[in-house]
């Protein structure tokens, strides 16, 4: 538990810029984020209240530390840790100008710091070490974040309830989905 409370820092940043970079894709503009202690956070995008871009990306932040965990274990073990690396460096450091509380920014700024460190002085095998022990984190987590979810249906706020909401589609519906990509 004690290291999980650190870790699940994580899987909430990825979760985050998940809702944030589909709003992007889906041509909403992104204006920051908060990651919380509690394991929630919030992404601001801004764009119209509904319709299928604001669907797309409020459905997209359970899926994204799954897919990025498993797209990083696999590019690792393929040999591509250095530029995988690259990649979140550059995502984490555009994120940090949207960050909007303190504690997101000591997380943004560790990872960056440790990322940043592993990319200059890290062999390529601690490198693919690390990226892949990260992907195995966030695949967990994801799992882990879902399940929290699942448990407690009344949640409105949470991103199954603003989907039943924007769709009339029912909760039980989108947490399926969730678990399908998961």
């Amino acid at each position: 538990d004690p290291l999980w409370r650190v870790l699940r820092l994580a899987v909430t940043l990825v979760h985050e810029l998940g809702h944030a970079s589909v709003g992007v894709l889906v041509g909403r503009r992104f204006t920051g984020f908060v990651l919380r202690g509690d394991m929630s956070g919030h992404a601001v995008t801004v764009g119209p209240a509904g319709g299928p871009g604001r669907i797309l990306t409020t459905w997209a932040g359970y899926p994204a530390p799954a897919v990025v965990g498993a797209v990083a274990v696999v590019l690792a073990v393929r040999g591509w840790s250095a530029p995988v690396l690259t990649v979140v460096l550059a995502v984490l450091v555009a994120a940090a100008l949207r960050a909007r509380s303190a504690l997101t920014v000591a997380v943004v700024a560790v990872a960056v710091v440790g990322g940043g460190a592993l990319w200059w002085a890290g062999s390529p095998t601690l490198q693919a070490q690390v990226v892949v022990a990260i992907g195995v984190v966030l695949i967990v987590g994801a799992w882990r974040h879902l399940g929290a979810v699942i448990a407690t249906p009344d949640a409105a706020t949470s991103d199954p309830g603003v989907l039943a909401r924007l769709t009339r589609v029912p909760r039980v519906v989108w947490n399926a989905t969730f678990v399908i990509v998961l």
